[in-house]
């Protein structure tokens, strides 16, 4: 049920979303509305008008990223470890089904590192955790595209094992788990986004299974957080994916699935 809530429930509070929904509020009531109205209307225009100003010339994606980027810092990986797990998300389904061939995202890292740790660990064991993240389209799940960049990446195929029915971050801590059955004492490292990560860690925290943070894919660079933001169009983008992340981090701290509103190193 939280899963089909948060997908009904995010087009409208994407930024991007949500502006344009209040912009023709804005415009309706100084349409349809009397004098007292307009006036109401044209504040809401202006308020919007403000808005986009200031995600336009300020750095306010970096702002809302930076916190959760910074979190968990590259970690100093041990000689062995008994596991690599990489979560999906980094997989461009829509593009790879109508293309015909496997397709990345912003979070093409996580691919590269799980690639890149198989090599270092030729004894670990190696899971791709990644379902539908679709209301319309469960079909069209991640697992499939993955084995195919795997094996163009010239992966050891025999080890990996997949699941690919989780939906979201808690479904692939909980089947990543069922499936691999981690015993106590075991060395395992988690890869996902930087941004993404202390929501991961604080729901494998929460189910009993300690994991090595190991961020990738990171969003901001040299100087984020100050001076003039990149524009509108790339501040949306990023923002969006902030603002996900936030709100994720409380509803899974609300839902139990999490100890803390925001995870960190241990």
């Amino acid at each position: 049920m939280s899963f089909i809530l948060s997908k009904l429930l995010w087009p409208f509070a994407a930024p991007g979303n949500f502006l344009v929904m209040l912009a023709v509020v804005g415009l309706a009531t100084q349409v349809l509305g009397g004098p007292r109205w307009s006036r109401y209307g044209l504040g809401i225009s202006a308020f919007v008008v403000a808005i986009l100003v200031g995600l336009t010339v300020l750095p306010v994606a970096a702002w809302s990223l930076l916190p959760l980027e910074g979190r968990f810092p590259a970690p100093m990986l041990p000689d062995k470890v008994d596991g690599v797990i990489v979560l999906g998300g980094a997989v461009d389904v829509s593009a790879a089904t109508a293309w015909g061939r496997p397709t990345l995202n912003h979070a093409a890292d996580r691919m590269i590192e799980f690639a890149a740790l198989a090599r270092r660990y030729p004894g670990a064991r190696l899971v791709f955790s990644g379902g539908s993240g679709s209301l319309t389209n469960p079909e069209m799940t991640e697992a499939p595209v993955a084995r195919q960049e795997f094996e163009r990446l010239g992966m050891p195929m025999e080890r990996i094992q997949y699941d690919g029915e989780s939906r979201n971050t808690y479904e692939n801590a909980v089947a990543s788990r069922d499936l691999v059955k981690p015993q106590p004492g075991e060395t395992w490292v988690l890869i996902t986004s930087a941004y993404h990560m202390p929501r991961a860690v604080g729901v494998f925290r929460r189910i009993g299974w300690p994991v090595i943070p190991d961020p990738v894919a990171y969003r901001t660079g040299v100087g984020a957080g100050s001076g003039m933001g990149p524009g509108l169009a790339s501040t949306l983008y990023i923002l969006e994916d902030a603002l996900h992340e936030w709100m994720g981090l409380i509803a899974y701290r609300l839902m139990g699935r999490t100890d803390s509103v925001f995870p960190g190193p241990a």
